[in-house]
């Protein structure tokens, strides 16, 4: 039998039971939000991180975290299947994740980025986005192995949080089930 499947009704007004929290097998994969001050943006990346099955979210800094309707709303009730941890900093989960051997993925624009095509990840891995305006510190850029960013065509410099985390995100799961083809 498969994992449950539910639509957007029943993840806003059920929370899940032990069991079936146990049931979802998750990607060695982290999102680490880095201040990100949009709840909009912070309920999406709790529906991205279901979707991907990432092991935990980390929500650092001064920003908001559940319970919160605002971001209930956007994250249509996932972030009661997502496991997280609201943290003071994100440096401290950087130093506690490289302990436990995760490679450390900012996603940001800079001058040591390396382009999306080329990422090749190793795992675990955590990927970190940052704040709207702000981006991802330079104390968190500073002890990330790879900065990766994305190409952008346009006349828009940057793409918004969220979005830039899917796409990154799946390209990693992509490459997990390439060396892995037993989590498809």
């Amino acid at each position: 039998m498969g994992m449950i499947k539910l639509g957007s009704k029943e993840l806003r007004k059920n929370k899940p039971e032990e069991h079936q929290l146990k049931e979802i097998k998750r990607n060695p994969i982290y999102i680490v939000l880095d201040r990100v001050w949009d709840t909009y943006n912070i309920g999406s990346l709790f529906r991205l991180a279901d979707a991907v099955a990432v092991e935990k979210v980390y929500l650092c800094g001064d920003m908001e975290y559940p319970p919160s309707s605002r971001i209930h709303k956007a994250a249509v009730g996932t972030e009661e299947w997502v496991p997280w941890e609201k943290r003071d900093t994100t440096i401290e989960v950087i130093d506690e994740l490289k302990k436990k051997g995760v490679q450390i993925v900012a996603i940001e624009q800079d001058s040591r980025s390396t382009l999306l095509k080329e990422l090749v990840p190793s795992f675990p891995v955590a990927l970190i986005v940052g704040h709207e305006s702000d981006g991802v510190s330079k104390e968190v850029l500073d002890k990330a192995d790879i900065i990766v960013e994305l190409p952008m065509f346009g006349v828009n410099k940057s793409f918004n949080v969220w979005g830039s985390g899917a796409v990154v995100a799946y390209k990693v799961l992509e490459y997990t089930q390439k060396c892995h083809p037993e989590r498809k």
